[in-house]
């Protein structure tokens, strides 16, 4: 099968590849005028409510939310007024909107009342509903999933059970940031390889291991490190009991296939069943040629970087660039939310039945794709790994938006 991208994938690769060294700087985008009316994505709809309709408010922890805002702020603070949040999402606004909530937040003294009456004095509650194109249907929930940061044992060389390897980004590997050609496409990527000077798909699965793509760091146990790329980073524990991060550094492009649906299919595992314990028993059962055929339905692959574990009280960093707060941070689709977002989730989540708490947008996963849809960052451990398996609920969404984002968002909406 040709490997070829279109056309415009072509053109891409060769307006990067014309030019090894970066262009020059693209000037400020000015800030828009305050009367600017932002286009509603047809993705989503935005309906304004009241503090106190917000089940738990008064009584939730939003201390470990509030730290994982200012970490995301510490970014906004290197970036220009007038840059959107995020190009593939407007309604949340411009960096200059969101500077007043990153200085309140600076500012805020510890304590729950404190915290309280400075995100509610800085922002106000919008509900996210998702809303069908076609028939305009809406909902009020969208699917909500759940991950952490395994520990992963590991060892320097290859050796008994320990045969599955830990690659490094290749050399050969290329990213295309298709909004440096067209800015209709920012935020859009593209990953492959130069082949006789055009742009094609990267390696699949099977034939990154049969080419020995990407500097092996470590060696673990085959479905250890293939669910370390499904969660996309990890803390690695060496035999003489060093930690190191396997942080997210590429992936191979290629789109992720779920294993646990594949066996559902099969009709091997019950859906109830296709959870991380269920399928590590079912491959313990097979063997390593069943385990073997069943990692390669997934063409995707995630190489890693190893980096020193500084502070064990943080998570991985997120797509973002920040560091994840357990259960204070989610995965979101980046074509309809932006990073840097507090949402006030309602959930009934694995041991925490009608859970609701402030968490705020910092990471993105290829599966996690449309409106409402979440990844909930659970961090690390035994606990976290129990749950993560299982979490699969149905969220309510409100969004915390600055004062200025919300009355452009309503700027077209008449009177009631």
């Amino acid at each position: 099968m040709s490997r070829r991208f279109d056309c415009l994938v072509l053109i891409g690769a060769a307006l990067l590849l014309a030019s090894c060294q970066p262009g020059p700087p693209e000037p400020e985008p000015q800030p828009e005028p305050e009367t600017l009316v932002v286009e509603r994505p047809e993705t989503l709809d935005f309906q304004p409510v009241l503090w106190d309709g917000l089940a738990g408010w008064t009584a939730r922890d939003l201390e470990p939310a509030l730290q994982a805002f200012r970490r995301s702020c510490d970014r906004l603070g290197r970036r220009a007024d007038g840059d959107w949040l995020n190009p593939q999402a407007p309604w949340a606004g411009r960096v200059e909107d969101w500077r007043g909530a990153c200085a309140a937040a600076a500012m805020t003294q510890p304590g729950a009342a404190s915290a309280r009456a400075s995100l509610e004095a800085v922002f106000t509650p919008v509900r996210l509903l998702a809303r069908d194109a076609e028939t305009g249907d809406v909902r009020e929930q969208g699917l909500l999933t759940g991950y952490y940061e395994p520990y992963v044992d590991v060892r320097r060389s290859r050796q008994g059970a320990f045969t599955q390897p830990l690659r490094r980004r290749p050399d050969d590997l290329v990213t295309v940031d298709l909004g440096r050609f067209d800015e209709s496409l920012a935020g859009r990527r593209i990953v492959g390889e130069v082949e006789d000077g055009e742009l094609v798909l990267y390696k699949d699965r099977a034939e990154i291991e049969t080419s020995d793509a990407g500097e092996v760091f470590a060696w673990g146990r085959p479905v250890d490190v293939f669910f370390l790329q499904i969660q996309g980073s990890g803390r690695l524990v060496f035999a003489d009991g060093h930690e190191e991060r396997a942080a997210f550094a590429a992936h191979n492009g290629l789109p992720y296939r779920s294993i646990g649906r594949e066996l559902v299919q099969r009709g091997e595992l019950e859906a109830h069943a296709a959870s991380k314990q269920g399928i590590e028993a079912w491959l313990s059962a097979r063997g390593p040629e069943a385990t073997a055929e069943l990692f390669g339905v997934n063409p995707r692959y995630v190489f890693f970087a190893s980096e020193r574990l500084d502070d064990p009280s943080l998570g991985p960093r997120g797509a973002s660039g920040v560091a994840l707060t357990p259960m204070a941070s989610i995965a979101v689709d980046t074509r309809v939310m932006a990073h840097g977002v507090p949402v006030w989730l309602s959930a009934d989540l694995p041991e925490l039945e009608n859970w609701t708490g402030l968490v705020i947008s910092q990471d993105s996963g290829g599966a996690i794709n449309g409106p409402l849809r979440g990844d909930f960052f659970w961090g690390w451990g035994e606990t976290a790994e129990r749950r993560a398996g299982t979490t699969r609920a149905q969220a309510g969404w409100v969004v915390l938006l600055p004062h200025t984002v919300v009355a452009r968002l309503f700027a077209d909406t008449e009177p009631a």
